[in-house]
């Protein structure tokens, strides 16, 4: 698997979908650099052969430090995947503002901040691909989560602002809106919603009865369509968003 022979990628997040990506690019040849804030998720991805670098992706200088670092490293920049996310639960009463703000600054403020350091060093290798994970919460949402599902509505709108913006430099932008996939954050809602005495593994069986596929996703499964939007057999795809939700969209929540 050699599609990325010769590319440079970034990935932002090192547990769950992020993993999975930076694996999956690696995977296909590309040089990869991984960046999460957790110092040991990114020591359990080293192990696993990746090269990491510890960074808050929310604040201006840490993200400049990492395009920096990945340029000084590799010698360029051609994709950017940006998969770090944090889940807050809360209405806007309940929500308080400094959660408000630190979700809107992960989950949308680390994608403008990848791409205003990394946008013009992909020009200078002629082009590049972003893709930008969101969520089918972007979409249709649950009750008790406002601020993380403004913030995924938000990643549609600005990868199709992006995407406009940058098309006459050769550089696509596009997102991603899973359904449910097995990561941490899915872990953290099993154990906040799963009831008492149900296991993660039961909760996660119910969270996948509700797709019409039976089942939650895989992080390795949504890797793998990072990995065709950020390949040349993409080279006509820009501005949109690519559901892989087994099919839970598609369905009326009526029975």
């Amino acid at each position: 698997m050699d599609d990325f022979a010769g590319k440079v990628a970034l990935v932002t997040g090192t547990t769950g979908i992020g993993l999975a990506s930076a694996l999956r690019l690696r995977q296909g040849g590309a040089q990869v650099l991984a960046c999460g804030i957790d110092a040991a998720a990114n020591a359990a991805a080293g192990t696993l052969g990746l090269d990491t670098f510890t960074a808050d992706m929310a604040e201006e200088a840490q993200v400049g430090a990492a395009v920096a670092e990945v340029v000084r490293r590799f010698g360029g920049l051609d994709i950017i995947v940006n998969a770090a996310a944090v889940h807050p639960y809360g209405t806007v009463v309940s929500t308080d503002f400094a959660t408000w703000t630190r979700c809107m600054a992960v989950n949308v403020g680390s994608i403008y901040l990848t791409g205003h350091f990394g946008v013009p060093e992909m020009v200078r290798r002629g082009g590049g691909a972003i893709v930008n994970i969101s969520s089918v919460q972007g979409f249709n949402c649950q009750q008790n989560v406002a601020a993380y599902v403004a913030s995924k509505g938000a990643i549609h709108a600005l990868t199709r602002a992006m995407a406009l913006d940058h098309a006459d430099q050769g550089i696509r932008v596009n997102s991603i809106s899973p359904g449910s996939v097995r990561t941490p954050i899915l872990e953290h809602a099993a154990r906040t919603y799963g009831g008492e005495g149900v296991t993660v593994e039961q909760a996660f069986a119910r969270f996948g009865a509700a797709h019409p596929l039976g089942r939650i996703g895989e992080p390795a499964e949504v890797a793998e369509l990072v990995a065709f939007l950020a390949s040349d057999k993409a080279a006509f795809c820009t501005g949109s968003d690519y559901k892989i939700d087994g099919g839970l969209t598609a369905a009326l929540g009526v029975k």
